[in-house]
């Protein structure tokens, strides 16, 4: 047992010997058992743990597609230029940062999920503690414990157990204003829709913008590989023309040779005859 569940059996212990002169009323109530027998929370969970598969697809989504762009590069990778494959590479890389990120806006420590739990239960957390306050008053509890808190309970008789008595006083309770608790529900459900629907516009905002950017260097890319091509063309049809002409010279002076072969030729015949 660490110090802080100690130190809390001491206290306890301390108590109950100030209180042996007239005997001690101790309750527990079990949160989690507690938070299982709450409609609302069992529903609002339910649609959250929706959210968060939805929100496990979506990763698993863009996961599978920069799978697939490192695949496709491995196997083109003799064909493209280092230029290419460096702008490859770095789309993967920033789609991959746009993913991580994702995972961590959703799934993190200060994640969605995480928030919009603490959001769930803390009403019904506020309520408990009302109702506890309430209950220990009027039936003049000394101590009531959280079974599901630190303080680790190695034996509890179930009669102490009044789980079931503050869910009826919860229950009880929320009927005088379940109107304004409906609206308080629905202004959390609407505040969680809306939250998603401004984080899904960010990241389409987000892909837009990656496609854009690819786009642009791809555009770009194009026009260096034409200008390239258009270069290539070039060198190669001045060579074509340097060659030609030094061909077509190279043929003149040949023929300019036999024919000053040819004329001393006859002039020789004619010296002889």
């Amino acid at each position: 047992m660490n110090t802080k569940v100690l130190l809390s059996l001491v206290v306890l212990m301390s108590s109950l010997y100030g209180f042996s002169q007239r005997g001690v009323r101790i309750g527990y109530v079990d949160m989690e058992y507690i938070l299982e027998n709450v409609e609302e929370y069992r529903d609002a969970t339910a649609q959250l743990n929706t959210k968060a598969q939805k929100w496990k697809q979506e990763i698993e989504l863009k996961q599978s597609v920069i799978d697939q762009m490192k695949k496709d590069l491995m196997a083109e990778k003799v064909l493209l230029t280092d230029e290419l494959i460096l702008e490859r590479e770095e789309e993967i890389q920033l789609l991959e940062k746009e993913m991580l990120d994702y995972q961590q806006d959703r799934f993190g420590p200060q994640g969605d999920l995480v928030l919009q739990k603490q959001l769930l239960i803390q009403p019904i957390q506020d309520q408990v503690f009302n109702e506890v306050q309430k209950i220990g008053g009027n039936k003049r509890y000394d101590f009531i414990f959280d079974k599901s808190a630190d303080v680790v309970m190695l034996y509890s008789e179930k009669r102490h157990d009044i789980s079931d008595l503050v869910l009826r006083e919860i229950s009880r309770t929320r009927k005088v204003s379940a109107s304004n608790k409906k609206q308080e529900q629905q202004s959390r459900l609407d505040q969680f829709k809306e939250e998603e629907e401004e984080v899904s516009e960010a990241l389409k905002e987000r892909q837009e913008q990656a496609a854009e950017a690819l786009e642009e260097r791809e555009k770009a890319a194009e026009e260096r590989r034409a200008e390239k091509l258009k270069e290539r063309e070039d060198r190669k049809k001045a060579y074509e023309e340097r060659r030609k002409k030094l061909l077509e010279e190279r043929e003149a002076k040949r023929k300019a040779k036999l024919e000053e072969r040819k004329k001393a030729q006859e002039q020789q015949k004619d010296s002889i005859g």
